[in-house]
């Protein structure tokens, strides 16, 4: 397996988006508008696909995302952090009482590339499965976290797409890869 790509974001950025994430989530949980208090950074106005995902006390609590970059950065994870804790519908929308053991962890996407089945690896890629009229995804983390195999996370993620597992043999089916660089809160950051 090659190496994962490298760090695109200072430690700094990385805390700073995962303080942007949290104070759009506290911000919405306490019915204020959101008005970003903490300093601008380059990494705000970059354009990057970029999934949200929530944890509460270990367990997955919400995860919303964007492929595309249409958005600056730094909007794409306020967007994207209250809509994983308020309009996931695999769960309810988070309560004040879960704040304290939330854990945010933040995925930004590099671009989509073609790539052929045979060359994905596990721990270096995402997945996106598409047909004309489908689309699914899974981040490279839920591969290694689930001990996937290569042939059983294109399958997983053909399932996400809602189409048969072995449809990306099928020669409609496109797959695209992604590599992702993906951080979270240190878990005492997510009790305070």
């Amino acid at each position: 397996m090659s190496s994962l790509p490298e760090s695109e974001f200072s430690p700094e950025d990385r805390r700073a988006m995962l303080a942007l994430a949290r104070e759009a989530i506290v911000t919405a949980l306490e019915k204020k508008p959101f008005s970003h208090s903490g300093p601008e950074r380059a990494c705000f106005s970059l354009r990057r696909g970029v999934f949200v995902t929530l944890e509460g006390h270990g367990k997955l609590r919400g995860c919303i995302g964007v492929i595309e970059a249409h958005d600056a950065l730094g909007e794409s994870i306020v967007r994207c952090a209250q809509s994983a804790a308020f309009r996931d519908p695999r769960f309810p929308p988070l309560q004040l009482a879960e704040l304290r053991g939330l854990q945010i962890e933040i995925s930004v996407l590099s671009g989509l590339s073609p790539i052929e089945p045979l060359d994905v690896e596990i721990g270096k890629h995402g997945l996106v499965v598409s047909t004309a009229d489908r689309r699914g995804l899974l981040l490279p983390q839920v591969a290694t976290e689930n001990h996937l195999s290569p042939e059983e996370f294109l399958e997983e993620t053909c399932r996400k797409a809602g189409l048969p597992r072995g449809a990306w043999r099928e020669p409609h089916t496109k797959v695209f890869a992604f590599t992702c660089e993906v951080f979270r809160e240190k878990a005492d950051a997510a009790s305070a």
